[in-house]
């Protein structure tokens, strides 16, 4: 598989991993994906993450992920928005908001890598990339 866009090859590995009910799937690690890590950390999507650091110079991240008493996986759906080819920016009056509110917009911005909710109340825009719901 080409690593044309390691941030779409962290999405599907999360999307496998909960289709496959695993407890954790595991990445190359970079500054950008663990920042998309903290969010859905900090956002109740995933029970957590580590970079775990192997022999390789960039390192392994790990994220536990979050599944309901029920078994349910917590993350219902999740997609890149803005891609290599075709860049996804948006300015703080038009993040979008994800399920009414319920979903998440990851946004990387001039701050730094935030929630859309973050981005809108920081008043900054930037590259959307990706949604959780």
């Amino acid at each position: 598989m080409s690593m044309t866009d390691p941030i779409a090859d962290m999405l599907t590995r999360i999307r496998n991993g909960i289709q496959s009910h695993h407890e954790r799937v595991e990445l190359p690690a970079s500054k950008l994906k663990v920042e998309i890590a903290r969010i859905l950390k900090v956002e109740g999507f995933i029970r957590n993450y580590n970079l775990v650091q192997k022999d390789e110079p960039q390192g392994t991240l790990r994220i536990d992920l979050k599944y309901s008493p029920s078994g349910e996986p917590v993350i219902h759906g999740i997609e890149r928005i803005s891609r290599p080819g075709r860049r996804v920016y948006r300015n703080k009056q038009e993040i979008p908001s994800v399920l009414g509110g319920l979903g998440l917009a990851i946004v990387s911005t001039s701050k730094g890598v935030l929630s859309g909710q973050e981005a809108v109340k920081s008043g900054v825009g930037g590259e959307v990339l990706c949604q959780v719901w």
